[in-house]
């Protein structure tokens, strides 16, 4: 052991890539299909999100309370609170939906499954996609994998009520060589979804996991040598692993415009989502996609993935979803966020200041892997229980009437860089 020191410098960091090379850029390869990988609170790159930050302020006046008492002839409850939205062309009996997990290993078949079924009963809107055809087939023929595409769909129709839920089927650069959207369109698996108009289609721009690259999976040898003409393959020290890695896509103004045009011309019984990075033109980018006609803009905050990413960007790239909620504001349109979504404090925030719904990503996952059978849902309960408490307590009845007034901010949270027409200026500070 070297007695060379590094005092008041990461010396354990540096060791660690200077024994394990390239592989020390990555959380440790054995986590991969066991772990599910995001941002966490007060990560290295710059404190805690503004959401954290952020405090829900009742005020003492309540003029929607009084209406309500009016309407109810009796002093209302919490339990009066009425959750139930519309996503996206989507109906939903609370503000919350699922978001896509993607190709991991940790959304495995059984996983992924009952996730899948227990939102259907629920009667909550699915994003599935990113890769999930790529790496586990659609489940057409009988050999396909039981991570398909199709298995999923199906468990999440059998379960769904009439009237609720829906499923938004998403795709990426590397999907679209797939023809996903095709395939779910034509399909007669899809056609109870397409014909109650509960099928979206989700044009997935950029995560927030890793804003500015595509979907990172780990593959062993034999799937390496099989992959190696069609993927940009980088060699893992020391684990027999390879990085397999995606295209993200590029875009511009136009091509983002085209590209929604092109989703409502060729699928016009869809609705048309687009998922969007935490990146720092996300306000510009949500007005264009609802400007070109989508149903909803999706943003995914730097807080949010499941996936694979490189160490680096779990922390310290991308915007946290909360200054991503002030740069774009609410004004009324189908904004949906996530990003470490898993209790009502932070939901209630972010419906506050201008989404219309809330996703779970890690915890869907975690809910449905403590019980297979009632873990979501039960999950579920806990958080809608949460969201009309907290709802009730603000003098405010539905999620639609809350408003960024209800949420207080410390001095100086919001960068001065941002413009102040890219967030509302109703948030309040001391």
């Amino acid at each position: 052991m070297s007695a060379l020191r590094g005092d008041g410098f990461p010396e354990a960091e540096v060791r660690h890539r200077a024994r394990a090379g390239a592989a020390a850029a990555f959380p440790p390869g054995a986590d991969y299909g066991a772990a599910l990988f995001g941002g966490a609170a007060g990560g290295a790159g710059g404190g805690a999100d503004v959401l954290d930050l952020a405090r829900l302020v009742p005020p003492v006046f309540m003029p929607q309370r009084l209406e309500k008492l009016i309407d109810l002839g009796r002093e209302p409850l919490y339990s009066d609170v009425e959750l139930a939205v519309d996503i996206g062309g989507l109906r939903s009996p609370l503000p919350v939906y699922l978001s896509a997990f993607g190709s991991t290993r940790a959304a495995s078949a059984e996983v992924g499954e009952a996730a899948s079924r227990q939102a259907g009963r629920l009667g909550l809107p699915m994003v599935i996609g990113e890769n999930v055809v790529a790496h586990g087939g659609y489940g057409r023929t009988d050999d396909a994998p039981e991570r398909s595409m199709l298995r999923r769909l199906r468990a999440y129709g059998e379960a769904l009520p009439d009237g609720l839920g829906g499923v938004a089927v998403q795709q990426s650069t590397e999907d679209a060589d797939a023809e996903v959207w095709n395939l779910v369109y034509s399909d007669p698996s899809a056609l109870p979804l397409l014909a109650s108009g509960r099928l979206a289609f989700e044009l997935k721009v950029g995560q927030g996991a890793k804003p500015g690259l595509g979907g990172m999976t780990l593959v062993d040898p034999v799937t390496a040598a099989r992959l190696r003409a069609h993927y940009p393959l980088e060699p893992v020290d020391g684990t027999g692993q390879s990085l397999r890695s995606s295209s993200p896509g590029t875009y511009t103004e136009e091509i983002l415009r085209q590209q929604i045009r092109l989703m409502r011309n060729n699928f016009p019984r869809a609705r048309v989502w687009v998922k969007l990075p935490p990146a720092r033109d996300v306000a510009a980018a949500a007005a264009l996609a609802w400007e070109a006609g989508a149903d909803a803009v999706t943003v995914d905050g730097a807080e949010g993935g499941t996936g694979w990413a490189p160490n680096a960007f779990l922390d310290q790239v991308g915007l946290p979803l909360g200054e991503c909620l002030l740069r774009i504001g609410g004004g009324g349109r189908a904004l949906l966020a996530s990003g470490r979504m898993w209790e009502g404090a932070r939901s209630v925030k972010a419906l506050a200041l201008g989404c219309r719904a809330v996703g779970l990503g890690r915890a869907a996952l975690l809910a449905a892997d403590e019980d297979r059978a009632e873990g979501l849902e039960r999950f579920v309960r806990c958080l809608a229980l949460e969201m009309r408490l907290l709802i009730s307590a603000l003098g405010r009845y539905a999620p639609g009437d809350l408003e960024p007034g209800d949420v207080w901010l410390p001095r100086g949270v919001r960068p001065e860089a941002a413009p102040a027409a890219d967030g509302p200026e109703a948030v309040r500070r001391p």
